[in-house]
């Protein structure tokens, strides 16, 4: 098994001890990303829905550094410090993919990196 550890500038730079993403075969994990502007490293400034689209840009940013793009996504987890954002997630989400949809959950969390009110993660399959 040869992992690969997958990295951009267009996305935010781990603030850890982690990848961006890591590769391994056709497949790709993504970490977690919040809405962070990966120029300034603090999170977008804005309503709930700019703070879901850095997160989805951030996604895409790694997933092209990989050599794909969102419609590779096959799963996708939410962390949401309010479930009251359910419907949005929804609504913009639609603006980011098409069906088929990745499976996906939606988890409410007590707290966040950074204070941040929203992060996702994803699996990502490359191939076909």
């Amino acid at each position: 098994m040869t992992k690969q550890s997958i990295r951009t500038d267009r996305a935010p730079a781990a603030i850890g001890t982690y990848s961006q993403a890591v590769r391994v075969g056709d497949t790709v994990y993504l970490s977690g990303q919040i809405p962070l502007v990966p120029e300034t490293m603090e999170l977008v400034e804005g309503d709930m829905a700019d703070q879901i689209r850095r997160v989805f840009d951030n996604l895409r940013a790694v997933a092209h550094a990989a050599n794909g793009n969102l419609a590779d996504i096959v799963k996708l987890n939410v962390f949401l410090t309010d479930l009251g954002h359910f419907p949005l997630i929804n609504r913009v989400m639609g603006e980011y993919f098409e069906e088929p949809y990745p499976a996906r959950a939606a988890v409410g969390v007590a707290a966040l990196p950074k204070g941040a009110a929203v992060e996702m993660d994803a699996v990502m399959v490359l191939g076909d």
